[in-house]
């Protein structure tokens, strides 16, 4: 099984203050990685130092290595903006642009430089979306005409036009009705065929029902700080039915958390 991410004594900095320390793990491609803890122990954060989001905020520090395919995600020579077209990211609540249904999809493939079929591209970015068949008779009509769970649809199929080979989904449905959530989990078991997914859940049903690998981070509490650390990632039947540490056990189990 090939690696997508080798992480390597990852620690994350806010200022002064230590939020991550020392997390080591391997993210396999093409399989879904669920990152499950409670609030406050990292998750976020670690989902985000995959595509260095961070950058984007002053006064941030990360030491020790991420290497995606084999480089370092944070040499000198990284282009971030390059970086995150090939790592995309969905986030937790919808956010189309305010424009149509097309140009949501179509911008950024533009932007880019993209020289095809633009037609095309739309409609295969919202069909391995799951939602070329709910939207191709009003694709000028405002995004914002779709429900939560088609909106974040959109957001899937922005983020696949632009050609990625890895998925970073924030707890992608956690603002969604059952339902949709639903076709979210259905989406992201045909989408792993074609991409590696890391994303990050509170419900602890859906990690066990999406994800092949899960991690699952804690808190460390001091006077003075509040750091997530790593504590076991494994294969996502190993953590739900007879993980190696107890703290794993307890916030499966649904004794702490």
């Amino acid at each position: 099984m090939n690696s997508a991410f080798v992480v390597d004594n990852l620690s994350f900095f806010y200022g002064s203050a230590e939020v991550l320390h020392d997390v080591t793990m391997t993210i396999p491609e093409h399989q879904v990685t669920a990152l499950i803890g409670p609030s406050g122990s990292g998750k976020t954060t670690f989902l985000r130092c995959l595509n260095r989001m961070h950058d984007l905020m002053p006064g941030t520090r990360v030491e020790g290595k991420i290497l995606y395919d084999g480089q370092d995600l944070y040499a000198d020579d990284v282009r971030p903006i390059e970086l995150r077209r090939r790592i995309g990211m969905v986030f937790q609540r919808p956010n189309p642009f305010p424009k149509s249904i097309y140009e949501n999809v179509a911008i950024a493939p533009r932007l880019n430089g993209y020289q095809g079929n633009v037609d095309e591209l739309v409609e295969k970015a919202l069909t391995k979306a799951g939602l070329w068949e709910e939207v191709k008779s009003k694709l000028k009509e405002s995004a914002f005409s779709l429900s939560g769970g088609q909106q974040q649809r959109l957001c899937i199929a922005r983020a696949i036009a632009v050609a990625p080979e890895v998925i970073l989904m924030d707890e992608p449905a956690s603002a969604l009705d059952p339902i949709a959530t639903f076709v979210i989990e259905d989406l992201i078991a045909e989408l792993k065929r074609e991409y590696t997914i890391v994303i990050v859940t509170h419900n602890m049903q859906q990690a066990a029902r999406v994800s092949d690998l899960t991690a699952f981070f804690t808190v460390e509490t001091t006077e003075t700080s509040r750091t997530g650390v790593l504590v076991e990632i494994d294969s996502t039947d190993r953590i739900f039915s007879n993980p190696q540490q107890k703290q794993t056990q307890d916030y499966v189990s649904g004794r702490f958390g």
